[in-house]
């Protein structure tokens, strides 16, 4: 029997009669409209759901930050979050790798070269060894052999907008909840797969050595702990550098160089869970004045920088031996 809308205006039911009829309920994954539609349903996600809204910030360097701790995956746009998704990582005896990464390689129709053949849908290769971002698996808990399972959706968006040497930040620790993870953020296996030898800097204030990755994304890590600057090109390292941090803060901040409307180049906080209130804020001069560098590493990062270059503040390790005395004779705070 067809409902008569005009006799329910008559009497004020309108807005009942709207309730009751049928709507759509949301799918484990969908687009979200605004921002504040974006920021609640992001905060809420249950296994296997995920929300994707690129409007958010349609252009501007791509960064993927993978939270193991909380099973979440979070990709930023310009310094903005534009996609949260659950995941599954890497089991007990497979745990997957934390550490500053680099897209590879990209394979839509991927398969296991060591599992069976299996499967792998919109595989975004992170090292050669076979750790890669891909559709799979979403239980609610790690239990995949190390790679980061998306839901085949998501992957699948994701996909869509990453190029090769996109910049993939993993961190945290599945099985105790930590925030910070003592083995070191850097991979022992470079770009091209081959073992790398962790070389310490002994006398040197600083290494640089840019020949060793000539193209490709800059990514700078800044380890509170061991106080040590690394710079990476495309996954590799070109650069290590002592330093004075001076930051009581024991959590982690990502910050990216990005373009403004006014066609200026800006340092902006990425909002990392936990430090969502840190989106879109421009790094200031007080942050800055905590970090004291050689002059000379200064000036060879500086002549680098270009928008998507990545700053990751940790506590977490990058391999420098302990109990050394840092002795900075001609050093320098950074500048915005």
């Amino acid at each position: 029997m067809p409902i008569d809308y005009r006799n329910m205006v008559r009497h004020g039911r309108l807005l009942c009669a709207l309730l009751l009829l049928p709507y759509p309920a949301l799918a484990q994954g969908d687009r979200a409209t605004s921002p504040p539609e974006f920021a609640r349903r992001a905060d809420n996600l249950k296994p296997g759901q995920w929300v994707w809204a690129p409007q958010v910030s349609p252009t501007g360097p791509l960064l993927v930050y993978v939270d193991l701790s909380r099973q979440i995956a979070t990709v930023y746009r310009n310094g903005v979050r534009i996609a949260v998704s659950t995941i599954s990582s890497g089991k007990e005896g497979h745990a997957t790798p934390t550490g500053v990464f680099t897209i590879l390689q990209k394979d839509k129709d991927h398969r296991s070269s060591t599992y069976n053949n299996a499967p792998m849908p919109y595989q975004q290769r992170l090292t050669w060894d076979g750790v890669a971002l891909h559709a799979g698996g979403l239980p609610g808990y790690p239990e995949s052999h190390g790679c980061i399972h998306l839901p085949y959706k998501f992957s699948q968006e994701l996909f869509a907008i990453t190029s090769l040497g996109a910049t993939v930040v993993v961190q945290g620790n599945a099985a105790t909840h930590m925030r910070t993870s003592q083995a070191s953020l850097l991979s022992p296996i470079n770009d091209k797969g081959e073992q790398v030898e962790y070389r310490p800097l002994k006398d040197e204030e600083y290494r640089w050595q840019p020949e060793l990755a000539t193209s490709g994304p800059l990514t700078i890590i800044v380890s509170k702990k061991e106080q040590r600057i690394v710079v990476l090109r495309n996954g590799t390292e070109i650069g290590r550098s002592v330093a004075e941090i001076k930051d009581g803060d024991p959590g982690s901040h990502v910050i990216t160089l990005t373009t403004g409307k006014d066609g200026k180049t800006h340092w902006l906080y990425v909002g990392l869970p936990g430090h969502e209130n840190d989106v879109e804020n421009v790094v200031d001069e007080a942050v800055l004045n905590r970090v004291r560098l050689p002059r000379g590493f200064y000036d060879k990062i500086r002549s680098q920088l270009k928008p998507g270059t990545t700053i990751l503040v940790t506590d977490s390790s990058v391999g420098a031996s302990t109990g050394e005395k840092l002795t900075i004779m001609d050093a320098v705070a950074p500048q915005p």
